[in-house]
């Protein structure tokens, strides 16, 4: 990437460039009638950008998000709220069994609003950019404004409010559930009609933004453009919303910015290898018609995407890439050794009715009227390893071997045995259709011209331009009779 000129004519040369401009493309604020270039409150909008890539001929549309308002602690009255504490349990994002929670847990808080809140918000509705026309953007539909709330489900006497802390050492918090575009004064007006909020002081008002997006179907897999290349797109200017979701394709962005420039191959994650390339898959294959969140009814293989085999699917790439050491490596390889002798246990341990049938009868399941393996009776709910182990010894003494990540195994381990079934089900579902994703067709029809295709699966294929079959079999409007049509131009 070349030539790139700023609006004071400097120019920046670079080998790769990854785009991760949030909101800030032509940002513009709106509380109530009032406007404000912007990429948040405080920070100036980017301008300029759009426009340069419009005349490479990249397409652009306009998309509008909301944020809550921020409020002080100290003017709560958390004593009318319901306290929701962290999780404590040995769960933790880093798999390393040496880093261990560092941060002080802070609490999270419920309250409602009311139907005399309601009335205040709707006094300000007119005034609403999201309802006066001010606003014309493409919107969330899982995340809606308050006042967008109250109207579509007018129904409803109430809606939930989560107060979250936004730091260890900060009185601002974050009202999840009151994203909100109406004027500063009917924002405060309302939430000091909450019982806990009477004496509320706020921070920074609940506001709605618009800025410009780029069609993520003009992307590689790689989150590479398709016309420029080593320019690459990741986050809010794909389209989509959520900090996880654009912190996984910065991720894959930056990733393979790098192997551009210092050699590689491509790096891609499959849908059945990861929410990551679920997420990527449906922007590329889809497009977007509102702001993107990476839910995980998205993904048809979600009994593979789990919490717990995350490093089993993710490690050894990360290790090829230069992002994992060789300590997490060998972790992991324990880990993955550790549950293979547990499974294996388990298999060909036999338990005795006579044995275990006064445990079984004490909680209140069925009695064996036979003995049976071990693995047999884990399949059974309310029964898991760690119940099994206080009641067979030899299972306990296995257990007592794994010093490392001891949880987690166990953990790991007794899901593989009680799902099983549906695991290597939904394991020869994906390895089908893999198959297909190994079938490339990129660049190898003119679309066009097969008149065998349906006239919108000319157009869309040829929009888009899939890598392999099974992307293409993912594109709106291309039905499986097009896909047959184009397995048997492949075979001829």
């Amino acid at each position: 990437v070349t030539g790139v000129k700023t609006r004071m004519g400097v120019e920046f040369n670079a080998n790769a460039v990854v785009l991760t401009n949030g909101t800030f493309l032509n940002g513009l604020i709106h509380v109530g009638k009032v406007q404000i270039g912007g990429g948040r409150i405080g920070e100036q909008a980017s301008y300029g950008m759009s426009e340069q890539l419009r005349d490479f001929g990249f397409k652009t549309d306009r998309m509008k998000t909301g944020t809550p308002v921020r409020i002080d602690a100290r003017s709560v009255d958390f004593s009318l709220l319901e306290e929701q504490k962290g999780d404590d349990d040995f769960h933790k994002f880093s798999y390393l069994p040496d880093v261990q929670r560092t941060l002080e847990q802070r609490s999270c808080w419920i309250t409602y609003t009311s139907e005399e809140v309601h009335e205040a918000l709707r006094e300000g509705l007119d005034e609403s950019p999201l309802y006066n026309g001010q606003i014309k953007s493409i919107g969330p539909r899982y995340c809606p404004s308050i006042e967008t709330k109250i109207v579509t489900f007018s129904d409803k006497t109430s809606h939930q409010l989560f107060l979250e802390p936004e730091g260890v050492n900060t009185h601002e918090f974050y009202l999840n559930g009151f994203s909100s575009s109406l004027p500063l004064q009917t924002q405060l007006k309302a939430l000091q009609l909450v019982p806990a909020f009477r004496n509320v002081h706020i921070f920074r008002p609940g506001y709605a933004i618009e800025y410009d997006f780029f069609d993520p179907t003009q992307l590689e897999a790689t989150l590479e453009t398709k016309m420029v290349k080593n320019l690459f797109f990741a986050g809010q200017i794909n389209g989509t919303t959520g900090y996880e979701e654009a912190a996984g394709q910065g991720l894959v962005a930056g990733i393979n910015a790098h192997i551009n420039c210092h050699g590689g191959s491509p790096f891609t994650l499959r849908r059945d290898e990861a929410y990551i390339g679920v997420l990527i898959d449906d922007l590329i294959t889809k497009g977007v018609d509102e702001p993107y969140r990476m839910f995980t009814s998205r993904a048809e293989y979600r009994i593979l995407l789990r919490q717990d085999n995350a490093d089993e699917r993710l490690t050894e790439k990360g290790y090829e890439l230069g992002l994992a050491k060789t300590e997490r490596l060998n972790f992991y390889h324990q880990k993955v050794e550790n549950v293979r002798k547990i499974k294996e246990f388990t298999e060909n341990f036999s338990v005795k009715a006579d044995r275990i049938n006064p445990y079984l009868e004490s909680i209140g399941t069925a009695p064996l009227k036979q003995g049976v393996k071990l693995v047999d009776l884990l399949s059974r709910p309310h029964i898991d390893l760690q119940i099994m182990a206080k009641e067979i010894g030899p299972l306990r003494d296995l257990l007592d071997t794994i010093t490392d990540r001891k949880e987690e195994v166990i953990e790991s381990a007794d899901i593989k045995i009680k799902y099983s079934g549906y695991i290597k089900r939904e394991q020869i579902i994906a390895d089908k259709i893999t198959r297909l994703e190994d079938i490339s067709i990129k660049d190898r029809f003119n679309y066009n011209e097969i008149q065998s295709l349906s006239t919108e699966a000319r157009h869309k294929l040829t929009r888009i331009n899939p890598e392999t079959i099974a992307q293409a079999g993912r594109i709106p409007g291309v039905s499986p009779n097009d896909i047959s049509v184009l397995l048997v131009l492949l075979g001829r």
